[in-house]
C-alpha cells in the first residue's frame, strides 16, 4: 500500500532528523571575519579598502528549541560596523507553535526574512562574517532575492533553516555541511570547511 510506505519513510526521515538535532549548544562562540574565496588580504586590511564594503554574515541564534541560522548581509562603514543590513531566513510564517511542530511531519507556510530575535546580540550562537567586494555583494544578494521569493515552505527534514542557509553558501562555491546538524554547528561546521 503506498499511503503506508509513504508513512513509514517519513517517519524515519523524522527520527533521523529528531536524532541529529539533539545535544546542547555551547555557550556564544567567536566572531570570526574572513574575506571571499580565501583572499590574500587580511580581514582588517579588507574591511577597510573601498572596494570591500561588503558583507554577509552567516549566523546562528539560540531558542526556545534546537536554534535557528540565517544570514545578515548589507553595506560597512569605513569603521567594518554595518551601516545597512538585512536579514534571510527560512522559518515557518508565525510564532504560533503549532505549525512549527506540523512542520516535522507536512510542509507548512515559511517567511524567509528576519524572524524574532535576530539581531539581538544576546541570541547569537555563532557567526562568520565574510567581507565582499559591490560585484561579489550583488550576485549574493540575487541568488538571496531569488531563493527568498521560492522558498515557500519550511519542513524540518528537508527544507530547513540550515538547507536555506547552505544553498546561499552553495552559491558562493563554499562547501556545506549536513543541514541536520544543530544551527549553532551548521554555522562553525561551515567556516571550517571553508577555511574560515
Amino acid at each position: 500500500m503506498p499511503g503506508r510506505k509513504y508513512f513509514a519513510s517519513l517517519m524515519v526521515c523524522l527520527s533521523l532528523f529528531m536524532v541529529s538535532c539533539q545535544g546542547d549548544d555551547k555557550p556564544p562562540l567567536p566572531r570570526y571575519i574572513s574575506t571571499y574565496q580565501n583572499s590574500s588580504d587580511s580581514p582588517a586590511i579588507a574591511s577597510r579598502r573601498p572596494e570591500r564594503r561588503y558583507f554577509i554574515e552567516f549566523r546562528s541564534r539560540y531558542a526556545l528549541t534546537y536554534g535557528h541560522s540565517y544570514v545578515i548581509f548589507g553595506q560597512l562603514g569605513a569603521n567594518g560596523q554595518a551601516i545597512t543590513r538585512e536579514v534571510a531566513g527560512l522559518a515557518p510564517a508565525t510564532n504560533d507553535p503549532l505549525p512549527y511542530v506540523l512542520g516535522h511531519f507536512i510542509p507548512v507556510p515559511a517567511e524567509t526574512g528576519e524572524s524574532d530575535g535576530d539581531l539581538e546580540e544576546e541570541y547569537r550562537s555563532a557567526s562568520w562574517r565574510v567581507v565582499l567586494t559591490r560585484a561579489e555583494y550583488e550576485k549574493v544578494v540575487a541568488h538571496i532575492r531569488m531563493l527568498k521569493a521560492k522558498s515557500k515552505v519550511w519542513l524540518a527534514s528537508v527544507s530547513n533553516c540550515n538547507a536555506f542557509v547552505a544553498d546561499i553558501a552553495r552559491s558562493m562555491g563554499y562547501k556545506a555541511p549536513s543541514i541536520y546538524l544543530r544551527p549553532q554547528q551548521f554555522i562553525t561546521k561551515l567556516r571550517e570547511l571553508n577555511g574560515g
